[in-house]
């Protein structure tokens, strides 16, 4: 004889309290965020291939549309931050590095000053400070901007008219962010070295220019530079392809945008975060 098992509408209501939304269980949350995360590193890696793909076939086809559109985004991502940059690099060579120097020669260690100016300026704050300065300033816009096309319909447009939207709308912007935070890089770490030596003389500290200067080109490596630019490059990309996978990858509504910024940012961050953990990595092994 079948047995037919009825539930009573307080066991239906408490059932419903333990699996709503906010009394799942950790583990389940963290499995769910675990393959949220995969999925979306999933795809990053997917637009990155078609970017690189379109970047090596197309580079070369319409230059007269392509080539100014990369101009622009050098000079949205590199020459409008310039100012930016050096007054951030003069806090970090006046407060960090100059700190620093000051605390090695009380203790008499002045001629381990190269060595942690590379260590600090070189090899860490000056790539990634760059790279998070160019993600407030440009990231957010590059997300509102392409949203705002998508939301519009004017990529659908694009295509409709031949036009491969990658091309147009993303590798510009790769390109862009990726020379640009090379050369903000660059002049980071030079403004920061100025500033720190210009705390050394305001403290009276006995080291003459020529021997701040030779202690921190023998502490460089060529390891160093080939490091600085592959992060620097690295970073943006990073940054360009999160942000333009952001607003270009779903039709979003206008309301929706503001709130995909923030989440591009968020992530762009964490990716940035984590390129530069593993090198740290690479380089302690």
């Amino acid at each position: 004889m079948s047995r037919t098992v009825t539930s009573s509408p307080e066991t239906d209501e408490s059932t419903s309290r333990m699996t709503g939304p906010g009394k799942l269980p950790f583990s389940i949350l963290l499995g769910r965020m675990i393959i949220r995360s995969i999925g979306t590193l999933h795809e990053l890696v997917a637009f990155s291939l078609i970017t690189l793909s379109v970047t090596l076939l197309k580079f070369n086809r319409s230059k007269a549309v392509v080539h100014p559109i990369i101009r622009s985004q050098i000079y949205l991502a590199g020459i409008r931050l310039v100012p930016l940059v050096g007054m951030v690099a003069i806090m970090t060579g006046f407060i960090v590095v100059g700190q620093m120097i000051s605390l090695f020669s009380m203790i008499g260690a002045s001629r381990y000053t190269g060595l942690a100016m590379v260590v600090a300026v070189f090899r860490e704050l000056g790539p990634l400070m760059t790279a998070m300065m160019v993600l407030a300033r440009v990231g957010t816009s590059t997300v509102i901007e392409l949203g705002t096309k998508r939301a519009m319909g004017e990529v659908e447009a694009l295509e409709a008219l031949g036009i491969d939207s990658i091309h147009y709308l993303v590798v510009p912007r790769v390109l862009g962010l990726a020379l640009s935070i090379m050369a903000l890089t660059i002049y980071f770490i030079l403004i920061s070295m100025v500033s720190a030596y210009m705390f050394v003389f305001m403290q009276d500290i006995p080291m003459k220019p020529g021997a701040f200067v030779n202690q921190i080109v023998e502490a460089l490596h060529i390891s160093d530079f080939l490091m600085l630019v592959l992060k620097s490059f690295f970073f943006g990309t990073i940054i360009a392809v999160v942000t333009c996978y952001e607003g270009l990858a779903r039709p979003i509504r206008l309301g929706d945008i503001s709130s995909t910024a923030m989440r591009a940012v968020m992530k762009a961050i964490l990716f940035c975060v984590l390129l530069d953990a593993v090198f740290i990595l690479y380089w302690m092994v």
